[in-house]
């Protein structure tokens, strides 16, 4: 069994809104309902669960209904960090299936756009490894600063690349992870490819994407928009 988890708990303070990002509406549609829309889309899903803030379950399960996400399963409450609001997801779905043997796909609410291909991607490199991690290769200079102001330090981009989501890891292991960072004292780290980093644990690259890019300023919400509306020219291989 596959299942998308999804994380959806963060205040959206880097947004400045009134309101969460995830539930800014972008044409009329809340940006946690695409990012749902994409995993209900996807043959290989199983089932949903929304990690999110407590004051907005109700709000997302009526969501769900509207606009008919049928493989949204569970709706539980974040915690303090998002280490925790993960744990809590994958201890819901383990107390659901105690027995079974199921495959994790923690995903950023807030990154839309991702696609069929990086969703299919992922599984078929967990298949493959038993683990995968979205990634995308780093085409910018990189520089290494004390104070951000200058620098004389730079990183050789040909070995860097940025993780996105989705990880993809089996249940059990995920949950094992956290239970020894939890025994380790490491609580406030968030990506789960960072956690597993953390513990020894080799990760392996999937295809990523940079349109599946995460929406945490208003600067990424208007590129959000702008792809919303962006179809690739018949001259683009």
């Amino acid at each position: 069994m596959n299942i998308a988890l999804l994380t959806a708990a963060g205040s959206g303070t880097r947004m400045h809104q009134d309101i969460p990002k995830q539930f800014i509406h972008v044409d009329n549609k809340p940006v946690i309902v695409y990012t749902m829309e994409a995993f209900q889309n996807h043959p290989s899903i199983d089932a949903i669960i929304v990690v999110t803030l407590e004051s907005w379950s109700a709000v997302l399960w009526a969501y769900a209904k509207q606009f008919n996400i049928t493989k949204l399963r569970w709706v539980v409450p974040g915690g303090e960090t998002g280490q925790e609001s993960i744990k809590n997801g994958l201890e819901t779905i383990k107390k659901e299936f105690p027995n079974e043997d199921v495959v994790v796909m923690v995903h950023d609410g807030n990154r839309p756009l991702v696609t069929s291909e990086v969703i299919s991607d992922s599984l078929a490199t967990y298949a493959r490894y038993g683990s995968a991690v979205a990634v995308i290769p780093c085409t910018e200079v990189v520089f290494e600063s004390e104070d951000g102001k200058s620098s004389c330090v730079s990183t050789e981009r040909e070995k860097l690349w940025r993780t996105q989501t989705p990880h993809t890891y089996k249940l059990d292991e995920l949950l094992a992870a956290h239970k020894e960072a939890a025994e380790r004292g490491i609580k406030s780290t968030a990506a789960s490819c960072m956690l597993m980093k953390e513990l020894g644990k080799t990760t392996y690259f999937s295809k990523g994407s940079e349109e599946n890019l995460k929406i945490t300023t208003t600067d990424d919400l208007k590129i959000f928009k702008a792809l919303l509306h962006t179809r690739q020219d018949d001259w683009i291989k």
